[in-house]
């Protein structure tokens, strides 16, 4: 047994203060956590929808208006007041959710519309045995191997920020693009995952027809239904294939949405886009935030996609074949490096968003 006297924590001399900050700053963590699972379970037991309807409420009225037990819906209540995503009235022990909130939680069409962060986020953690056991054996997770809020919640969070985002703000950002769309292109979107960003495009660019693919093929039949539901699936079609093999050529664009960091080979998959896209075609490339630098990824948002890049993105990479594992916080001068090495020839950030840099590569 180690003597006490003889580890790093007794040699050295310890400040009381920030001992007890840092646990104060603990017990932030362990409830910010439990709140990651209590938003899943008000979004999907549809406590703030009710709240949202129904204004000052208690848990009586909460549970009726949900149809579930009061005893719940009364601590639960109690909880999100205390971390401040509810208000709570003393005088008249009623709660009510801001309007800030009502947007953030409960409006899909919101540009900060958040349930699908939270659940991505439940879903990649209830998932941790698998990824210990992989990082034990030099092994990977696959995108296949998680559970459904796990692809559930990447289809809501990421949809938003397409949604706001896609085609008023990025595809403008780039040459000559929207013009191509408006006369009729050939598109193809490569690891589409449910097909959020194919529809999206689809529905604001008529003329054009797309090809999502993924190799995951619960994604692909979800995304066919997503395009029959929506009306474009006369110019849609989607079909499972991995980054390396979907078919088609002569893309005038094509498109790859948070994924180029998850795939196995991103140097093999950017060959077979040069190979594959038509001569003054573009590719753009989406990619989460990121600078170069460690140093440039110590923030809020680096530290969520860090967090996501242990436990998702490189357990899934590292699942592939080659398994380069390039990370979720890759920064623009190594997917430069990407696609240099297959043979592009420009490239550019073309447009930025808190959570995103969007990528303009040509051959």
């Amino acid at each position: 047994m180690t003597d006490l006297q003889d580890s790093p924590a007794a040699a050295a001399t310890i400040d009381i203060d920030k001992l007890m900050a840092f646990v104060g700053k603990a017990v932030d963590e362990v409830g910010a956590t439990l709140n990651t699972a209590l938003v899943v379970l008000g979004d999907k037991l549809g406590y703030y929808r009710a709240m949202a309807a129904s204004g000052p409420t208690n848990a009586a009225r909460l549970a009726q208006d949900t149809r579930t037990d009061e005893h719940y819906a009364r601590e639960w209540l109690n909880a999100q007041a205390a971390g401040g995503y509810v208000e709570y009235d003393a005088a008249t022990n009623r709660y009510t959710l801001p309007p800030e909130q009502i947007a953030a939680l409960t409006d899909p069409s919101s540009p900060a519309y958040l349930p699908g962060f939270f659940q991505i986020a439940l879903g990649t953690i209830h998932d941790v045995d698998s990824v210990m056991d992989a990082a034990r054996n030099n092994a990977g997770v696959g995108w296949h191997e998680h559970n459904s809020d796990v692809h559930n919640g990447c289809e809501r969070f990421f949809r938003t920020m397409y949604n706001a985002h896609l085609v008023d703000e990025w595809l403008p950002a780039l040459d000559g693009v929207v013009e191509k769309l408006q006369q009729g292109a050939r598109v193809a979107d490569i690891g589409c995952g449910h097909g959020a960003s194919t529809v999206i495009m689809a529905q604001a660019f008529p003329n054009s027809t797309f090809v999502g693919s993924d190799y995951h093929e619960a994604s692909i039949d979800v995304a066919r239904e997503r395009a029959r539901a929506a009306g474009v699936d006369d110019r849609v079609t989607f079909e499972v294939a991995g980054s390396t093999a979907f078919a088609g050529a002569a893309y005038d664009l094509v498109t790859t949405f948070d994924a180029l960091h998850d795939m196995g080979d991103p140097v093999g998959a950017a060959r077979h886009v040069r190979e594959s896209i038509a001569p003054d075609g573009t590719w753009m490339v989406v990619e989460p935030m990121a600078g170069d630098s460690v140093s440039d990824n110590l923030n809020p948002v680096g530290r969520a996609y860090y967090g996501f890049s242990t436990l998702l993105c490189t357990p899934a990479s590292l699942a592939q074949d080659v398994g380069l594992a390039l990370g979720t916080q890759a920064g623009p001068a190594r997917i430069r490096d990407v696609v240099t090495a297959a043979g592009f020839t420009r490239f550019r950030t073309a447009a930025e968003t808190p959570f995103n840099r969007v990528l303009e590569v040509r051959p």
